[in-house]
This record gives C-alpha cells, sequence and structure tokens, in this order.
C-alpha cells in the first residue's frame, strides 16, 4: 500500500514538474514574442522585409560561414576542457554534447539546460563532474565580455554622454586592475586550494563532492591562457559576424563602430538575464538602441540581430535537437 502511495506521489510531483518546465517555456516564448513584437510595430515591419529583400546576400552568406567556426571554436574550447576535467578525447562525443547543450539551452530558463544536455552522452560521467566542466568551459567566454564588453561601455558614456575625461580614466583604471588581479589570482594554485578544497576538507558532509571536484586543481597556467584565447577568438568571431550583417543590412561602411556596438550588445544580453526564449528581444533592443547613436535605422539594427541569432543560435540548436531524436530512435 506505501509502496503504492509512493509511486502515485512519484508520478505526481512527475507530472507537476513537467508542467512547471512547460509553464517556464511559455512564460519565456510569451516575453519573446511580446518584445519583439513591440520592436516590430516600433520599427515598422515594412522597413524590416524590405531591409531583408534588399540585403547584400554575399555578406549574409560570409556571416553564415563564419557561424561554421563559431561553432568549431566553442567545440575545441569544450574539447580542451572534456580531455583536461573529464578525461574525456572522443572528439564525435565532445562534438555531440555540445549540440545538445545548445539545444536544451535555448528553452531553459538561464539556459540551465545546456549544463544537462552536455551530459547526456557522457554516461560514465557524473552530472556534477559534467556541469563543474560545463562552468568553466563557460566562465572565460563571460570573462572576455565582462572585461571587453565594460571597456566598450565605458568608452560608449564618454563619447555620447560627454563624461569627463578624468572619470572616464578612472573607470579605465579600475576596470583594468580589477581582471589583472582577478586573472592572477586564477592563476595561482594556492588560490584555489585556499577558497575551494581546504573549506569542504573540513566538512565531512562535503567529502564526496571534494572527490569530484578534484579535477579542479587541473586548472593549470597552460589551460588557463589557452582557453583565454580561444574565448578571445570565439568573442572575436562573434562580433565579426554581427559587424558584416549590419554592413548587409544598411550598405554602409562603419566598420569599427559596428564591431563596438556589437561589443556593445553582447555585454548587455550577458548581463541581462535570459528572461526570452533564446534572449530575443533583449539582443534585438540592445542593438536597436546603441545602432541609432551610430545613425543606423532601427530596422536594420534589429535584422542584423535577429540573423545572427538564427545562424548562431536557432540552426546550431536544431541539429542538436535532430541529433537527439536520431538518438532516441536508435
Amino acid at each position: 500500500m506505501t509502496t503504492k502511495a509512493g509511486k502515485i506521489n512519484s508520478s505526481f510531483a512527475n507530472l507537476v514538474q513537467q508542467h512547471k518546465s512547460a509553464l517556464v517555456i511559455s512564460i519565456k516564448i510569451l516575453i519573446a514574442v511580446g518584445i519583439l513584437g513591440y520592436l516590430i510595430y516600433a520599427t515598422d515591419y515594412r522597413n524590416i522585409i524590405s531591409g531583408i529583400e534588399q540585403a547584400n546576400l554575399l555578406l549574409v552568406g560570409i556571416a553564415l560561414a563564419f557561424s561554421f567556426l563559431n561553432i568549431y571554436l566553442q567545440y575545441y574550447k569544450w574539447r580542451i576542457t572534456c580531455n583536461t576535467f573529464l578525461g574525456e578525447f572522443k572528439k564525435a562525443k565532445i562534438l555531440i554534447s555540445l549540440f545538445y547543450g545548445i539545444s536544451a539551452g535555448i528553452i531553459t530558463p538561464m539556459r540551465i539546460g545546456e549544463y544537462f544536455g552536455r551530459a547526456i552522452v557522457f554516461k560514465d560521467k557524473s552530472l556534477l563532474q559534467v556541469t563543474g566542466a560545463t562552468l568553466v568551459d563557460k566562465f572565460f567566454p563571460l570573462m572576455v565580455v565582462a572585461f571587453l564588453g565594460s571597456t566598450a561601455s565605458i568608452l560608449f558614456i564618454h563619447y555620447y554622454f560627454e563624461t569627463f575625461v578624468y572619470i572616464t580614466v578612472s573607470l579605465f583604471l579600475v576596470v583594468f586592475f580589477l581582471f589583472y588581479f582577478f586573472t592572477l589570482l586564477m592563476m595561482n594554485e594556492k588560490f584555489w586550494d585556499s577558497m575551494i578544497f581546504s573549506r569542504l576538507r573540513k566538512s565531512n558532509r562535503f567529502n564526496k563532492l571534494l572527490e569530484k571536484l578534484k579535477v579542479f586543481k587541473r586548472l593549470d597556467r597552460r589551460y588557463l591562457a589557452k582557453m583565454l584565447f580561444v574565448s578571445f577568438l570565439f568573442y572575436c568571431c562573434f562580433i565579426f559576424q554581427f559587424a558584416v550583417l549590419v554592413i548587409a543590412f544598411s550598405h554602409h561602411f562603419d566598420f569599427l563602430n559596428y564591431l563596438w556596438a556589437g561589443n556593445l550588445v553582447i555585454f548587455v544580453k550577458s548581463i541581462i538575464p535570459p528572461i526570452s526564449f533564446g534572449e530575443l528581444g533583449i539582443r534585438e533592443g540592445a542593438s536597436v538602441y546603441f545602432l541609432s547613436y551610430m545613425n543606423e535605422s532601427a530596422s536594420v539594427a534589429f535584422n542584423a540581430s535577429i540573423f545572427l541569432f538564427v545562424i548562431n543560435l536557432l540552426l546550431p540548436s536544431i541539429v542538436g535537437l535532430v541529433l537527439l531524436l536520431k538518438r532516441n530512435d536508435a
């Protein structure tokens, strides 16, 4: 009787969890539709359609071609982490794991599904190990975005809001020294030991957790330098695609300003919690805002950002979904 009641409670809990997930996804889609609807209304959909019809297809094709480089850099970065932390060296397995993560992350709050998605193929690894490796893998691009994005933001405030040069220089110094000292701490093995492992050793409750996290002691300087460099290339690829798409839709060649705008868009997208499906609306709103200061129309900004979403997130997530469906059919 007790077992039967337990099964009923378990089934009910699973049903509630499924409905809760569906509700969260529905809310994210509604938010995305709401924000995009407002932007389309404010921009005038006729200008958006006209901009797409008149776009430079060669440049759109170049941006699309660079999406393969974008994926490769993500894969290479994830492969370095898998080799180092998970002891996994099968390239196909690592690539599939990446695509699963992209597909799962696009529909879940705070892209939390990416951590579970990447773990699907690693049957011999614990979820905690894969989650920890994913956190480390995603930390480095975030660090690059934070540094370059904050720098671009200071310049934007200085030039478009005419702040005093002393304030600008002071902000630059603060950002530079914060990241400089943080990088030094990261490359110091004693820092990780004192911050994490020495504390966990004192608690019997976290002994098992400590065993799982010992892999983080492999954060040596070579690994850190390599990850920072690949993350920087990934970041450059992303803002290059954005700049090329803006040129494709605007037919203006203000490349450096468009790179600058791309920096700002990615920075804003990263610091604002992903409350909508695939961060739709946040990216487009930021693009419209920043490019308007650079004398570009709202339709150009909207088209560039929406195409960036399609080629860098939507298409890879479809690939991941197809691979996942094939896996389930097998």
